[in-house]
């Protein structure tokens, strides 16, 4: 058994690029320590993935901003993200996966939800991560919550930002409602 990190959507957009906010660059050392410090667990990310035509996408038509493009550099994952899981020996490295990163056209990834649940005998627990608190991590949690209602989901809120301080507390409160376990822990 081992216990599950999902880093979502740590890319630099949503970092200091274009949907980028202050909170979010505020937590990006808290998640490359979370990820350094990680002694046996499997690490996943996931990438907010955008083709060329996203402004012509439902997505784009209501939030008009363009990010994440696949290949482009904001599409990324944070460096500093990614040299603390590449520098970490002690983490689960899956062949089958590239980076051990899922992308993801949509707020939730299907792929990693199944992936999960295919997996479901050997995970103890799962703690989730990231960008944005209100957007991308709550669609994560409440997809894998819904999926395997009996692995202990946890938010580490001290290593996730939402789009505004309101909307994560928000989306912190909602996920708590839906029996996610909330923490605030760096270590």
């Amino acid at each position: 058994m081992y216990k599950v990190l999902i880093v979502v959507d740590m890319q630099k957009d949503f970092i200091d690029g274009s949907l980028g906010t202050d909170e979010a660059v505020a937590i990006v050392n808290k998640v490359a320590k979370r990820i350094a410090d990680s002694k046996g667990e499997l690490v996943l990310f996931t990438k907010d993935t955008h083709g060329a035509d996203y402004l012509d996408t439902p997505e784009g038509k209501k939030l008009p901003v363009v990010h994440c493009v696949e290949g482009t550099e904001g599409w990324q994952i944070n460096d500093r993200v990614m040299d603390a899981w590449r520098g970490n020996v002690d983490t689960i490295v899956l062949d089958e996966l590239q980076e051990n990163t899922f992308t993801k056209p949509v707020f939730g990834s299907v792929d990693l939800v199944l992936f999960l649940e295919q997996h479901a005998n050997e995970i103890s627990e799962i703690e989730i991560l990231g960008l944005c608190t209100d957007i991308c991590v709550v669609s994560n949690a409440l997809m894998i919550k819904n999926t395997l209602p009996d692995i202990e989901i946890k938010v580490n809120a001290a290593c996730c930002a939402g789009v505004t301080p309101q909307s994560h507390q928000e989306a912190l409160n909602t996920m708590q409602m839906c029996q996610v376990t909330i923490i605030n822990d760096v270590t």
